[in-house]
């Protein structure tokens, strides 16, 4: 797989990334591509490891290690290497719905389980993904595939996120006749207005969800089940139903002065650049502004970094991230092995160019807020901040994170972001379609299925499962497809 001694030969290279100060000024994808040459060369990295954890997709300390869509990543890595670009990608299509997504957005479980690890650097698999399927579309043959034969039966599929756009894609590859229905004005879910554009540029969503329209995919904008339109009208309309609607609870922050002006939700705040900069570039001023305020996020995650990274671009005057936890080591620690997801601390390209803009790193680890100041038009203008530590609680044996008394201080702020993750699915569509949901409000099934207690109903995504990521999603949807499918036809070939 590969050239064999390739990881020896040759060095890990990644992409080229535009200076932080350079592209803090636009809201475009900031990283350039290698040469075909040089992402051959990479692909010659991909060592005969014998056993490829990168495909492994399992859990492992409670945490996923290599790629859940089982990606035949060291089949392509070889096509690569020997330039057989158009194989690689029909080897690549074969597991993967949407390499162009996760090409950009995935955090790469695939090289942190690489074999690689464990005396360099991991095979750049992420930019071999990127670039495989980025050829294709350049060389014409990412191109729509209409099924031949249709078979009559009729799928619904709520929610247009990762989830359901990989449902709607297997089932009409089957056949069958799939409407997608999705509450936001365009498709994309949590791709359109749950990540930024610099990580991934919308027209990207665009270029796809063309083809899965050319291939026969329905899609209906602007239309909110459980409001706009009965559970019931899609019950009866369709032979099956997909939920596919995503964790969207936000899990809120409740402390004294939470009612005050200035304090949103990390995804309200995303969406709304994200669809003034679509709609208008701006010109509309419909979003929440950052404009030469002191910023406050809550929350140490990829969100979290996300509104880092545009608040600055917003025009922000300073920007401070909390972070409940410690920062983790910069090396892996004795009790965190590979091939188990390295749990190191990562510097991502938001807090880079806070560090760049402002001169220090954003985070302040192990602090929460204690309440929330308002002035006298009911604005934000202050937060008490208090550090914390672990102590175990007597009652339950736990550690928990504990305020520290006397540890309290204040800072100047004018905008706070609540990106302290989704608790599950929301309640209105929950009771539309009567669907049990567990102790987290996640839709309930058997384990390891998709159908729930209602039936001819299924779910997917991060409304099965809780938040996660996309390249899960995206598993979740291949599943569920699969799942419905056998019970429309009473086999499945997916």
């Amino acid at each position: 797989m590969g050239k064999p001694t390739g990881f020896l030969d040759y060095e890990r290279q990644d992409a080229g990334a535009e200076a932080p100060l350079e592209r803090i000024k636009h809201f475009n994808e900031f990283h350039t591509p290698l040469s075909k040459e040089q992402q051959e060369q990479q692909g010659a990295r991909c060592m005969d490891c014998g056993i490829p954890f990168c495909q492994a997709g399992q859990m492992l300390g409670g945490m996923m290690s290599g790629c859940p869509l089982q990606n035949m990543i060291p089949e392509w890595n070889d096509l690569l290497y020997l330039g057989n670009w158009e194989e690689a990608y029909h080897r690549l299509m074969k597991t993967s719905s949407f390499p162009e997504f996760t090409g950009r957005v995935c955090p790469g479980l695939c090289e942190a389980a690489c074999t690689c690890n464990l005396n360099g650097a991991p095979v750049g698999t992420k930019s071999n993904e990127l670039a495989i399927i980025e050829n294709a579309y350049r060389m014409g043959y990412a191109r729509a595939r209409v099924p031949k034969v249709r078979t009559g039966k009729k799928v619904a599929v709520v929610g247009s996120g990762p989830s359901g756009l990989a449902a709607a894609d297997q089932l009409n590859q089957r056949g069958h006749l799939v409407t997608v229905y999705e509450r936001q004005d365009r498709i994309g879910g949590l791709l359109r207005y749950g990540i930024p554009n610099m990580k991934l540029e919308k027209h990207i969503i665009d270029r796809k969800a063309e083809i899965m329209k050319e291939e026969g995919i329905t899609f209906v904008t602007g239309c909110n089940i459980g409001v706009d339109q009965k559970a019931d009208y899609l019950l009866k309309k369709y032979d099956k139903v997909v939920l596919c609607c995503g964790a969207a609870n936000p899990r809120d922050i409740k402390v004294p002065g939470r009612d005050a002006k200035g304090i949103f939700f990390a995804v309200d705040f995303l969406t709304s650049v994200t669809k003034s900069l679509l709609d208008s570039d701006f010109k509309d001023q419909k979003f929440i502004s950052a404009q030469g305020k002191n910023v406050l996020v809550i929350g140490g995650g990829d969100t979290g970094n996300d509104c880092v990274g545009t608040s600055i671009r917003l025009g922000c005057k300073s920007v401070t991230q909390l972070e409940m936890m410690p920062k983790l080591p910069d090396v892996r620690a004795a009790d965190n092995p590979w091939p188990v997801w390295p749990r190191v601390c990562k510097t991502d390209y938001g807090q880079q160019e806070a560090i760049a803009k402002f001169g220090h790193d954003p985070r302040i680890y192990q602090t929460t807020v204690q309440e929330f100041v308002k002035d006298k038009s009911g604005n934000v203008k202050q937060a008490k901040i208090v550090k914390l530590e672990s102590k175990k609680d007597e009652k339950t044996g736990r550690m928990m994170m504990v305020p520290v008394e006397g540890s309290e201080f204040v800072l100047d702020v004018e905008l706070v972001l609540i990106a302290a993750g989704f608790l599950g699915s929301q309640e209105y569509v929950t009771k539309a379609f009567g669907v049990n949901v567990d102790a987290r409000t996640n839709v309930s099934t058997e384990a390891g299925k998709h159908a729930t207690n209602v039936p001819n109903v299924f779910t997917a995504g991060d409304m099965h499962i809780g938040q996660s990521l996309v390249v899960r999603a995206i598993r979740e949807g291949r599943d569920a497809a699969r799942e419905v499918d056998e019970a429309l036809m009473g086999y499945t070939n997916l």
